[in-house]
């Protein structure tokens, strides 16, 4: 034991008073490190702890028809985010949000992951459209997960039943593959963009400029006052060609059906009708579709998302005859060629069919046209020649774009010579030049651009680009160049002009090969065509099986010179043009109605309201829901047209 007098030796004293000077003086220089040297970037974290950045999101401008009456509108919705501006680690807390947002984990992972890349300022879109449950979720977890927030957002509301659904397109969040690519780099992953039809062309215009405003939120995430505001812009209403009322009697014609209707007026181009079956409901994008809906409309035999009017690359049939009939004429062949049908004629050791088995009799250019003589065309072709024909049908459009105002446009296919070597690195031989005379073998065209190309002929040559969107009205500062209001003149001596449209006046008459489809007072004139999808051969082995059944056609326009409406209807399975003339004649009606400032059958429905396309729809009390859960179009497409009786097979 130390005695009373024992004392600190002097060494241990003065060991001790070191080290306290040397941690005080390592605290004092730590402390002057976090406030002198780092006090902008600490200031500049505090601040962002205080003060927060919240998105205005712009609602994309409504899409309105020729006459100003909405398409497509907006609906408001809430939609979940994932705030990224302090140091928490958000995959923490995934399992939660997930469970409270009826997500999966790994799927709220994954859009952390994909949002790595963006500034720290910008939030993550969580989850869009979310139900008054999740908000509560949201609302009751503001201190354990500070970082997750709801924004209002506009939703698109789109017509219901697929109505016009193609042309109109659909939007969605912008993929990483977009973002790749040069029209795309000023996106940020959440934009939501035009990703088919109308949304997609004209996106540019239709999206608006996002906004924010500055927030003061306390330590749990709770908004405590509001510094500054910079609005959002909406998006640009861009008005349509489109016709409501003719695009009722288009969807009311085909319904039930597969295939595309398209009309036109052929003095400008103006699209006032575009229908392709089978449909799709674009409000299933508008918020984000699921993978199986997803799955299950890319792997459809029957190609819903493929807009038909102007991707359906098939043969023309008879349709192509009047093509054949100008460049025959042109050619100074078909005045004078008369030919006796016997129900076939041998071609190159082949005999070729023509599709009334007991043949035509005697017949000239005229009758060709309005009974569909095969035999007749065939001669044809065998005089023109494969260069000849391809000549005028490519002058015709026939093989390229047409120009139209609306994405992934197909070309089709004109074959000549130099194409087949191209493609196949094989000669053309001439009995090929056979089938392509009445729109078999190789020639493939979409509805629109036979429309086109028949519209020339019907207004003496004058070909226009279809569009439908009007320049006219469009925003003064869009920068894609539109080449709607080209026009090409292509020269049709007035006596072919005059035959050939005559010709087609009479294929609605008695003699010609669409009777039933005739409307009393009204001057129709057109062409029907029924197209192989599979040889004979093979269907005779198939006889029962429909999927085999040939495509109808019918390209049609009143008057019958200098129209003011063109209508081309492709009736998939439909076996004859007749009854793809039925189709169109029932839009041409529509049309010349309005146009007389007659009541219509489909205007004077009273389940049509066109004043007002879309309401909120109701819960299962029947009362109005807080939040739009979709589009609700008030235009329930009637089905009251009788069906219709199938003839004797092979009609043209």
């Amino acid at each position: 034991m130390f005695g009373r007098d024992e004392k600190v030796s002097p060494f241990r004293l003065t060991a001790v008073q070191y080290i306290l000077l040397a941690i005080f003086l390592l605290l004092a220089y730590r402390l002057w490190h976090l406030q002198v040297m780092q006090s902008d970037s600490y200031s500049s974290l505090a601040e962002k702890n205080r003060v927060r950045n919240v998105p205005i999101l712009a609602p994309r401008g409504r899409i309105l028809d020729r006459e100003g009456r909405t398409i497509v509108d907006n609906y408001p919705s809430f939609t979940a985010l994932l705030l990224r501006d302090s140091s928490r680690d958000l995959n923490v807390d995934a399992d939660l949000i997930g469970q409270g947002l009826h997500m999966d984990p790994k799927e709220v992972r994954e859009r952390i992951r994909h949002f790595a890349g963006v500034p720290q300022y910008q939030p993550i879109y969580l989850k869009d459209d979310i139900t008054p449950d999740e908000l509560a979720f949201i609302e009751a977890h503001k201190n354990e997960l500070p970082e997750l927030d709801t924004i209002m957002a506009h939703r698109r509301l789109y017509p219901r039943n697929g109505f016009m659904a193609h042309l109109l397109g659909y939007v969605g969040e912008v993929s990483e593959d977009m973002l790749n690519q040069p029209e795309w780099e000023f996106y940020n992953p959440g934009d939501v963009v035009g990703k088919s039809g109308v949304e997609l062309q004209y996106n540019q215009i239709l999206m608006g400029k996002n906004g924010s405003r500055q927030v003061v939120v306390n330590s749990h995430g709770k908004e405590m006052s509001q510094l500054a505001e910079i609005p959002a812009v909406a998006g640009k209403p861009l008005k349509l060609t489109v016709d409501i009322d003719v695009q009722i009697a288009a969807e009311e014609a085909i319904e039930g059906k597969n295939g595309a209707i398209v009309a036109m007026d052929p003095k400008n181009g103006e699209i006032l009708a575009m229908v392709s079956r089978p449909t799709f409901d674009p409000n299933d994008f508008a918020v984000r579709i699921r993978r199986d809906d997803w799955n299950k409309l890319v792997n459809d035999p029957d190609k819903p998302l493929l807009n038909k009017a102007i991707q359906a690359q098939l043969a023309p049939g008879s349709t192509f005859k009047i093509i054949m009939s100008m460049a025959g004429w042109q050619e100074g062949i078909a005045q004078a060629l008369k030919v006796h049908c016997t129900g076939g004629a041998f071609f190159y050791g082949r005999r070729f069919g023509c599709w009334v088995k007991t043949g035509h009799g005697d017949v000239d250019l005229t009758k060709a046209i309005y009974q569909s003589c095969d035999v007749f065309f065939y001669t044809l072709a065998e005089k023109l020649g494969i260069e000849r024909i391809a000549k005028y049908a490519t002058a015709l459009g026939l093989g390229e774009k047409t120009g139209i105002d609306l994405p992934q446009e197909a070309s089709g296919v004109m074959p000549s010579e130099e194409w087949k070597i191209r493609n196949f690195k094989q000669k053309w031989f001439a009995g090929e030049t056979i089938s392509v005379g009445i729109g078999q073998g190789a020639v493939a065209t979409t509805p629109v651009q036979l429309m086109r190309a028949i519209s020339a002929i019907s207004t003496d040559g004058r070909m226009v680009v279809p569009h439908v969107a009007n320049p006219t009205d469009l925003p003064a500062d869009y920068l894609p160049v539109t080449h709607s209001a080209e026009v090409q003149n292509i020269p049709i001596d007035s006596g072919g002009w005059n035959l050939i449209t005559d010709a087609m006046g009479r294929v609605l008459l008695p003699e010609g090969t669409a009777p039933s489809a005739h409307i009393p007072g009204i001057d129709i004139a057109g062409k029907t065509g029924s197209a192989q999808i599979v040889s004979l051969a093979t269907r005779a082995k198939h006889e029962n099986n429909e999927a085999l059944n040939q495509n109808g056609w019918f390209v049609g326009f009143t008057p019958r010179r200098n129209p003011d409406i063109i209508v081309c209807v492709l009736f998939e399975g439909g076996e004859h043009g007749k009854l793809a003339a039925r189709l169109a004649t029932q839009v041409i009606k529509a049309y010349v109605d309005k146009q007389r400032r007659q009541p219509t059958k489909v205007a004077s429905n009273p389940k049509v309201d066109v004043g007002a396309l879309w309401t909120v729809p109701a819960t299962d009390d029947g009362q109005n829901s807080d939040k739009l859960q979709g589009g609700h179009f008030l235009i329930d497409i009637a089905k009251q047209h009788a069906p219709l009786a199938m003839a004797a097979p092979g009609l043209n």
